[in-house]
């Protein structure tokens, strides 16, 4: 695949994972949740300091056959600006999203 498909797929991705957040959430804009642009360092979603206080995470996307999900874990630590708690969303082509967080985080939220 060449590089710029796969950056499209990421893009992509990247778009759709914000307008996921967007949908579900309640008086938040795109100016409140945004995509990066890809090659930028650092998260892949960026908020807002309304956003944050809904989705309190750092966020790691991942368009790939093939994912090494522990390296893609790693990233979204280093790429982690404050005390928010990681998080992966990732597909390949023709699956569904998934999202990948600690366990320990995900039952003591869910108890919320």
């Amino acid at each position: 695949m060449k590089t710029s498909s796969a950056k499209a797929k990421g893009r992509k991705l990247q778009q759709d994972v914000r307008d996921m957040l967007l949908e579900h959430s309640e008086g938040l804009t795109t100016d409140d949740i945004r995509s990066t642009s890809m090659g930028a360092g650092g998260e892949d979603i960026l908020f807002s300091t309304a956003a944050r206080e809904a989705f309190p995470w750092t966020v790691e996307v991942k368009a790939q056959e093939k994912l090494n999900v522990w390296s893609a874990y790693a990233q979204a630590e280093e790429n982690n600006p404050g005390d928010y708690e990681p998080i992966v969303f990732f597909k390949r082509n023709r699956s569904k999203t998934f999202v990948m967080l600690d366990a320990e985080y995900f039952v003591r939220e869910w108890r919320k």
